[in-house]
C-alpha cells in the first residue's frame, strides 16, 4: 500500500472510508494527481515515484492551520 497526501480546499468533500479515483497530470519534470472530480490535489511527484494505481481509499482527513488534507492509500501491487 502506498499513502499519498492531497490538499482539499473546503471541508466535507471527502470522508474517511471513501473510495477515490485519481487523474494523473503531467508537468515538464513531475506528475501531479487530482482526486476526481477535482476534490483535492497532490503535491508534485517526481517521475521515478509515479503512482501505478488509479483507485484508492481515504484513510484520514485532517484540518491544519494551512487547510484540509486528505491521506489516501493505493494498492500498487494490484495495479
Amino acid at each position: 500500500m502506498r499513502a499519498m497526501e492531497f490538499k482539499m480546499e473546503r471541508p466535507g468533500l471527502l470522508h474517511e472510508g471513501d473510495s477515490v479515483t485519481v487523474t494523473e497530470g503531467l508537468l515538464p519534470s513531475n506528475y501531479y494527481y487530482t482526486i476526481d472530480p477535482s476534490l483535492a490535489m497532490s503535491a508534485n511527484i517526481p517521475f521515478n515515484q509515479r503512482l501505478k494505481a488509479r483507485t484508492g481509499k481515504v484513510t484520514e482527513v485532517r484540518e491544519t492551520p494551512r487547510g484540509y488534507y486528505v491521506i489516501a492509500e493505493f494498492d500498487e501491487d494490484r495495479a
